[in-house]
């Protein structure tokens, strides 16, 4: 039987895209492309999401393949990314509604140790999380998706077994991981009723 329900964060609880994220910071439609490929590319994030990487170096490799009139917009972009974030339609209710249940609700999610410090400064993630038993944010402990070491970790923090757990992520390779790890998996491809009814709550 299935008693815990572990979430990723990125485009499963919250919308992560990359020109959503810069719209709010940058008018012109060629700067926002611009400054979007570069404040958004995997170099950065990927050393983000395992803790390798502080904000003073990622603002130094913006602007530096950046010209010097974005700079200031780029920057901007990157330390506001949190604060912009939008929630996926559906799934604040979701996770309201399972949280009344006799289910326990977790995050594992690969982000930067920026989020950890800040999310909770953003009212709604604020309480979308509030619901939830327990955290595991990749950029704080070194760890990240799919390795099974993260996995791992999760389960033996909140002392969970891996056979009562269902992971739902939008990533493939996320669910391959843990399923790996002996947890149940499901893709989530953005429709929140569909998940719900799969849940059946």
């Amino acid at each position: 039987m299935i008693k815990n329900y572990i979430f990723d964060f990125g485009n499963v609880l919250a919308r992560f895209y990359a020109d959503e994220l810069t719209a709010p910071c940058v008018s012109d439609t060629a700067a926002q492309r611009a400054i979007s490929e570069v404040v958004f590319d995997r170099i950065y994030w990927d050393k983000l999401d395992n803790g390798s990487i502080t904000d003073d170096e990622v603002r130094a490799g913006i602007c530096s393949r950046l010209p010097a009139e974005l700079h200031k917009k780029a920057c901007a972009v990157y330390d506001r990314w949190v604060e912009n974030l939008t929630p996926v339609a559906g799934m604040q209710q979701l996770i309201a509604d399972i949280s009344k249940t006799d289910k326990k609700l977790y995050l594992l999610s690969n982000i930067s140790i920026g989020f950890a410090d800040t999310y909770a400064q953003v009212p709604w993630i604020n309480e979308l999380l509030s619901h939830f038993d327990g955290l595991v944010l990749s950029g704080t402990i070194g760890m990240v998706k799919p390795d099974g070491e993260i996995f791992e970790h999760l389960l033996s923090k909140f002392s969970l077994k891996a056979g009562e757990s269902l992971f739902i992520d939008d990533s493939p390779k996320n669910i391959a991981g843990a399923e790996a790890a002996g947890l149940q998996g499901y893709l989530f491809d953005g429709d929140a009723d569909r998940l719900r009814k799969f849940l059946d709550i």
